[in-house]
């Protein structure tokens, strides 16, 4: 197994960490900046989250620049993007830090746009990642940081920025899928 495909492992595997910090009930315990108070348990969350969302552009770039690009890469990768925003997700609402159907707008448009994906591969098409469906990854990351940590450290001066960011998150997760579909309606065919 290639380094490239390594790292993407690594970062599913971070995934039931990232959940365990979140939702684990015993708390390692407190600290607080400013106004926030927070769990030791959910900055160790937020940083293992950080950390695995920071490898999802590294492992395209060494499969690409080494040529060890692979099937098995090609099917990883964005299975384990999905499995971290969804993990990440659910866990938030598990929280009762983000609202039910925001994690379900934005998981069931993953299943939607996959779902095109294989149709395109089943009549020899690629659907490739656009620059707005990366585009969006980075503000669901940015949102759920923001969740994360408790809207740290925006909380101390007034400003609602994991609200803002959360909207941020559902309005690009809608407009992406919909671009995706416009620009290969050509894949599916209404007879």
């Amino acid at each position: 197994m290639n380094l490239a495909n390594r790292i993407t492992l690594a970062r599913i595997f971070l995934v039931p960490v990232v959940m365990f910090f979140l939702l684990v009930h015993y708390k390692f315990g407190y600290f607080t900046i400013g106004s926030i108070s927070m769990s030791y348990n959910e900055l160790i969350a937020a940083l293992v989250f950080i950390l695995a969302a920071s490898t999802d552009g590294l492992d395209g770039y060494i499969a690409r620049k080494r040529k060890i690009v692979t099937n098995l890469g090609k099917f990883l990768d964005p299975l384990a993007d999905k499995l971290l925003i969804s993990a990440a997700l659910i866990s938030l609402v598990e929280m009762q830090r983000l609202d039910a159907w925001i994690a379900i707008v934005i998981i069931s448009r993953e299943f939607v746009v996959t779902g095109l994906r294989l149709v395109a591969a089943a009549e020899g098409q690629v659907i490739a990642a656009s620059a707005l469906g990366k585009l969006k990854t980075w503000v669901q990351i940015v949102a759920i940081v923001a969740l994360m940590l408790r809207n740290f450290p925006f909380e101390n001066f007034g400003i609602p920025f994991a609200t803002i960011a959360s909207w941020a998150m559902v309005l690009i997760t809608i407009y992406s899928g919909y671009d995706y579909f416009v620009k290969n309606r050509n894949v599916i065919q209404f007879t």
